[in-house]
């Protein structure tokens, strides 16, 4: 498989990390809503290559975040007068099910944003410390 290098600006030949093993990271869903077709198309790409990976005999291990917290879940629930929590749950639950009506395998780890909260402020204050971002 030859995938595309953004570091090199080349197409390379596939060659993972550690010899046999494959550790994937796909942005997942803002659950806000029900996901739509543009959202589709992405996690069955992904998960496309990942069968692939496990029929080229590769030990696969896959992760994709859950936004659960974000202004349009705030928004929505607001607009519906039940908490952020609530928004959040329904549409994780919702999306799983669109998920495996596709025959889209799960993740083996879907990480919730608001589980991470004080590593993303530490990462965006260090990139600023390092000059590599800015604060607004």
């Amino acid at each position: 498989m030859r995938i595309y290098n953004s570091a090199t600006h080349k197409k390379e030949e596939f060659q993972p990390i550690e010899s046999g093993k494959v550790r994937m990271y796909v942005c997942g869903p803002t659950v806000y809503d029900n996901i739509h077709i543009g959202n589709a198309r992405t996690f069955i790409s992904f998960d496309v290559i990942r069968r692939w990976l496990i029929a080229s005999g590769y030990e696969v291990t896959f992760a994709q975040n859950l936004t659960d917290v974000d202004d349009k879940i705030i928004k929505r629930a607001n607009d519906e007068g039940v908490s952020s929590t609530e928004i959040a749950e329904t549409y994780i639950k919702a999306y799983h099910e669109d998920m495996d009506r596709l025959n889209v395998v799960r993740a083996d780890h879907e990480p919730r944003a608001t589980e991470y909260i004080q590593q993303m402020q530490d990462l965006c204050s260090e990139l600023i410390a390092q000059g590599k971002a800015y604060a607004v």
